[in-house]
């Protein structure tokens, strides 16, 4: 009878426990951005956020963190206490690059649990229009007549927009000079100054420019055109057959958060991005909305690691 009753006591104090537990989240959340305020990554974490604030009633609130192509950010992630008030709002960069550096700090697989992909989106090529060509084709032409001349800006080494386009230069046999900088904002304001010529961009970062003059959108990465931009073809259909890069954006937080935390935030991203409203504002920006399961995106992950570090070794890519 005695250990009854001790049993049932403990039980009792671990189901007091359990219920003295505060529910997630109790505080404001850290959404960690790699990159610099403006940029695609940056925009689609600052609608979301807003909508998780609403929803849960605690604010998320951004903390852009440009440095190091996104290393930086992520690592402060990957190194943060695994409780759900710090996590990253990731661009596929993150598993680009991954392959093709040998002295990352953390690792893209084992050092963070997936929530869900936010949002996915074809790369956009913009031009300079001070350039003598609008197509891809002339660009080509002009390029290849031009050596020497032509800059490249991205948002870092192994980003997504820095391998995108040394692909497209080797699919068109066209060389450039690359110049990376602390996030796509600061490359396309390096363009508009004419400093670069040309960027691989998310249709949000770029159209602005487009409808002001500043910029010309001369192609879609996508292997079908974007009903966002549908008057912009694609770079397959401009003769280079089978060109892709997609980008997507998505939530991690820290390896060894709570599966119960990880459930929330997938739950409630998943049902933002349900939201009449909210897709139509992620689809003008050109965003087509993802969702889906952790797993899911630990998939995509684990895929895009892959093609990306086959296709950098190939074209000879090193990011030590």
């Amino acid at each position: 009878m005695g250990w009854r009753l001790l049993g049932a006591l403990f039980a009792a104090i671990v189901s007091g426990m359990a219920q003295a537990q505060p529910a997630y989240p109790a505080r404001a959340v850290r959404i960690i951005v790699p990159f610099a305020p403006g940029g695609g990554t940056d925009i689609v974490a600052r609608i979301l956020a807003a909508r998780l604030s609403d929803k849960l009633g605690q604010g998320f609130f951004i903390d852009n963190r440009p440095a190091g192509s996104g290393i930086v950010g992520a690592d402060a992630v990957a190194k943060a206490t695994p409780d759900g008030y710090t996590i990253l709002f990731a661009f596929s960069s993150l598993s680009s690059s991954a392959k093709l550096m040998s002295k990352l700090p953390y690792d893209p697989v084992a050092d963070f649990a997936p929530v869900t992909v936010a949002t996915v989106s074809p790369l956009v090529l913009f031009i300079h229009p001070s350039l003598p060509a609008r197509t891809v084709q002339e660009f080509i032409a002009y390029a290849k007549a031009n050596p020497g001349k032509l800059n490249y800006g991205s948002s870092g080494l192994g980003s997504s927009p820095h391998l995108g386009t040394e692909l497209f230069m080797s699919m068109t046999g066209i060389s450039m000079t690359h110049i990376p900088y602390k996030g796509i904002a600061p490359a396309i304001t390096a363009q508009l100054a004419n400093e670069v010529q040309l960027t691989m961009t998310p249709i949000a970062v770029g159209m602005p420019h487009v409808r002001a003059g500043r910029l010309v959108a001369m192609a879609a990465a996508g292997l079908k055109r974007s009903g966002a931009i549908p008057g912009v073809p694609t770079v397959d259909e401009s003769g280079v057959p089978g060109f892709e890069v997609v980008a997507w954006w998505g939530v991690l937080a820290p390896a060894r958060t709570p599966r119960s935390i990880v459930d929330i935030l997938n739950r409630e991203l998943r049902a933002a991005l349900d939201l009449p409203d909210l897709r139509k504002t992620l689809f003008e920006q050109g965003m087509e909305p993802a969702g889906g399961t952790p797993e899911a995106f630990a998939a995509l992950i684990k895929a895009d690691m892959d093609k990306w570090g086959d296709i950098g070794k190939r074209l000879g890519i090193t990011l030590d």
